[in-house]
């Protein structure tokens, strides 16, 4: 198992960014594929970010392609997306989430363990 916990959320205005981590406990952080997911009120959880286990292979939703950048640091069990020229739509508690299957992917089923989120508000 790995118990997974997210900070560096908060209020921003629009255009500008902040950096999100998620520190994982145990010694098996590099054995699973991680994702980013978000929630806003009222809509279901959806994805936002994938990574592989190495960190090479990285997939992104469209809205947020171009301006998110997820990647992680196995030595230090910590997985981190880089959100630039935020707006308002990109309002919503963002979770970090991990997977033990082979691949990342975009669907949230396959994804057993995760975060309790970390709220990002942005301003218009």
């Amino acid at each position: 198992q790995v118990q997974l916990v997210e900070s560096g959320g908060g209020l921003v205005q629009a255009g500008g960014s902040l950096r999100l981590s998620c520190v994982a406990s145990g010694r098996t952080f590099r054995t699973y594929a991680m994702g980013w997911f978000r929630q806003a009120p009222g809509k279901q959880r959806e994805f936002v970010a994938s990574i592989s286990r190495s960190g090479t292979g990285t997939s992104y939703a469209d809205s947020v392609n171009g301006r998110f950048t997820i990647s992680r640091d196995n030595a230090k069990n910590t997985l981190y997306l880089q959100l630039n020229s935020l707006k308002p739509e990109d309002t919503a508690v963002y979770y970090c989430a991990a997977t033990s299957a082979a691949a990342a992917s975009a669907n949230r089923d396959t994804y057993a363990y995760w975060g309790r989120g970390t709220q990002v508000t942005v301003s218009s």
